[in-house]
Order: structure tokens, then C-alpha cells, then sequence
């Protein structure tokens, strides 16, 4: 979907197809068939933009075999997609039964981080349309906090300079822009925006920046106005965001919300649980963690890593951070310029949320993505953006 800001410029909104996993290029075939076009027909649209998760293998096939990433950019021609933006986090298996901290290897600091991320960008060379000569890619933010030291810091920071080089290189054989964003989340050594200020300094690289989640954003409750300002003043660029909401428990200690909470609880995903207090953020790695006994105070409300549909709140005693992302979006594009030009709604846990609001056809998870994307549009209609055909 495309908008025109006030100022001219175009803003792209997507959907991010991590939401039905495939490992293989026969898979992201079949995903462009039983989901994403019948996404873009339910919304009545000649076109529609999705965000491509696309895993090793997958991204492999396709930068090998130049008759393959044709055949792609053909099939998302014909169904009416089109691809400006790649989520490159999940390197494989995020579709499996458990995930959790499987989705932060490699980092960084492995070879096989920054091998995949330049197939991705050259791939996405290769599929953004041919009136667009942008596109993004987030990306890990660094490593999981755990077994990272000095040593491997350099060499991530050595990895990405090495990719901003061959960005470069890119570029100047295609004429595509791609820029990569590390994207702050919680756990990590990138864990928020203000985080990310001094390992983008050290790259130095304006085709290296953030993507802000604002899911994320919201768990570590980070006010969004004062951190983009702080983005903008370093000169950080926002190369693309997630609109995504958090799960919110405005008064943990009590029994009745301890139990609504436990029914997220799940065993395929991570769910960061924060909370901030006099002291600062405190936190667990998952929500069952957090609800086990007295690992994480009470006093004040929780917020946990679970990406909630935006346009359905969870039940009372329950709520989402939907206020974060419409404050983040204010700012990224209510302004005079846009801070960037690539949204991209990323609800992943359809099928991690509890039994009873699970989708269980496919035409229900298609119901329910055209519903985010149009909470979205109208969202960006109500910032003064104009709508596209």
C-alpha cells in the first residue's frame, strides 16, 4: 500500500510474512498464493506490499539462480504484491514448534550473518519494483546479551562496516538504495533506540541504522518522542518500522491478571517481560518466568514481548500498547518530512495466542491481517497521508 505525504514523498506499508513461516523458495510461493493475495483482494486492492521473511535457504536459491529471482518478481507481479522491505532477523526455523532463543543465531558476530544479509540485499535489488529505488532490511540487533564480549563486539561492528562496503557496491552496479536497520529488542545488546546510538557511531555508515519496533519500543517502556529526537539529533536513519503492539497488565499483583497473563504464556516464542521502577527497568527473558513467584516486582505495570493483533485488544483485566505505536507513528510520519518511508505491521503470533483467539481457518487470519492494515491506513489517512492506488 502507498501514501503520499504531504511533502511529496511516497510511504509504504506492508505486511510482514513472517506471520506464515516458509523455509524454502517453494514455500514463499505458496505463501504469495494462499495468504498474501488473498490479503490484498479481502482489503479490494490492486496492490499490496509485503515484507518477505525470507529464511537461509530461501535467500540462498534465489541469489544462486538469477531465472529463480525473476520467477519471484514475476509471480509478485502477476498477484499484485510488491516487495520494498525484507525482515531479515529470523536466519531459519521460525516456523518450529520452539523458537526462542534459536531466532538470535547467528549474530552478528558469526560469518553467516552478514553472508545472509548481503543475499538479502541483493535479492531485494532484484524485487523492488521498478519505480522504487529504495529498500530495507531489519536485522538482529547485534546479539542476545549473553556470551558477547569485547572481542566479538569488534567483530560485529567489523561485519557490518564490511556490509555497509558492499551496500555501497550495490548500489553503484543496480542503482538501488538498500539500507539495513538493527532493530532494538529487548534482551539484547542492542535493547532499545538509546542503545543503538553508540555501536551506529562506531560503524559510522548512513546505509546502516535502526528499525524501530514499536512493540519493542513500548516494552521497554521507551517514550517514542523523545527517542526519535534522539535518532534524529544523532543522525541515525530510521530505515524502516514494525508497527506492532505489546501485551500491557496495568496491575500485575493481582491474582485475576496473573491469570490472564499465563494464558500467554506459550512455548514457541520468547516473551520479554519488563517493568519500570525507581530503580530502572527490571526484567525477565520470558513471561512464565516473570509470573513465577517474585522474579519481577509488581508494583507497577508489566509489559511483555508478545506482538498482539492491533486491531483487538486482549480482553479486561488486559490491553495492548496500541497508544505507543500511534505516538511512534505521530512522529515518524505527522511531521513535514517522513523519518522514514517503510512501515511494515508485524504480528508473528497469530497462532501463539491463546486457544480461543486463535484463527482456525486460513480465511480467519486473512480477515484479521486486512483488519491491522486497515487500522494502519487509517491511521496514516488521519495523519494527512493520501492514499494510493
Amino acid at each position: 500500500m502507498r501514501f503520499r505525504h504531504p511533502d511529496g514523498s511516497i510511504v509504504h506499508l506492508a505486511y510482514c510474512t513472517n506471520v506464515h513461516p516458509a523455509e524454502t523458495l517453494d514455500g514463499v510461493l505458496a505463501q504469495l498464493r494462499d495468504h498474501c493475495e488473498p490479503v490484498r483482494r479481502r482489503l479490494g486492492r490492486d496492490r499490496l506490499g509485503i515484507g518477505l521473511w525470507l529464511a537461509k535457504d530461501a535467500a540462498h536459491a534465489l541469489v544462486t539462480d538469477p531465472s529463480a529471482l525473476r520467477g519471484l518478481r514475476t509471480e509478485l507481479d502477476r498477484r499484485g504484491l510488491e516487495v520494498v522491505t525484507l525482515n531479515g532477523f529470523p536466519y531459519e526455523g521460525f516456523g518450529a514448534e520452539e523458537v526462542k532463543y534459536r531466532v538470535y543465531k547467528p549474530d552478528w558476530a558469526d560469518p553467516e550473518r552478514l553472508e545472509h544479509t548481503t543475499a538479502l540485499a541483493r535479492v531485494l535489488a532484484g524485487l523492488l519494483p521498478d519505480d522504487v529505488t529504495e529498500g530495507s532490511i531489519s536485522t538482529l540487533p547485534l546479539a542476545w546479551r549473553t556470551a558477547y564480549d569485547d572481542h566479538r563486539a569488534e567483530t560485529a561492528h567489523v561485519a557490518l562496516r564490511t556490509l555497509a562496503e558492499r551496500l555501497d557496491a550495490l548500489a553503484e552496479l543496480t542503482g538501488r538504495d538498500i539500507r539495513v536497520g538493527l532493530e532494538p529488542e529487548p534482551g539484547c545488546i542492542v535493547e532499545t533506540t538509546a542503545d543503538a546510538l553508540a555501536p551506529l557511531a562506531a560503524i559510522g555508515h548512513d546505509r546502516i541504522g535502526i528499525c524501530v519496533d514499536t512493540c519493542h519500543l513500548a516494552t521497554s517502556f521507551e517514550d517514542p518522542l523523545p527517542a526519535l529526537d534522539a535518532l534524529t539529533e544523532a543522525r541515525v536513519p530510521v530505515v524502516k518500522s514494525q508497527l506492532s503492539a505489546a501485551l500491557h497488565a496495568e496491575n500485575p499483583h493481582l491474582p485475576e491478571v496473573r491469570e490472564a497473563l499465563a494464558a500467554f504464556d506459550e512455548p514457541r516464542f520468547l516473551h520479554q517481560t519488563r517493568t519500570a521502577t525507581a530503580a530502572g527497568l527490571r526484567g525477565t527473558d520470558d513471561l512464565g518466568q516473570a509470573l513465577d513467584g517474585e522474579a519481577l516486582p509488581d508494583a507497577s505495570p508489566w509489559r511483555a514481548h508478545f506482538h498482539v493483533p492491533l486491531h483487538a485488544a486482549p480482553a479486561a483485566p488486559l490491553t495492548s500498547t496500541l497508544d505507543v505505536l500511534k505516538g511512534t507513528l505521530t512522529r515518524l510520519v505527522g511531521g513535514p518530512h517522513p523519518l522514514t518511508r517503510h512501515l511494515e505491521v508485524e504480528t508473528y503470533t497469530w497462532q501463539a495466542l491463546p486457544a480461543e483467539l486463535r484463527p482456525r481457518a486460513r480465511s480467519q487470519l486473512t480477515e484479521g491481517i486486512a483488519a491491522e492494515l486497515t487500522l494502519a491506513r487509517d491511521l496514516l489517512t488521519d495523519l494527512g497521508l493520501k492514499e494510493l492506488p
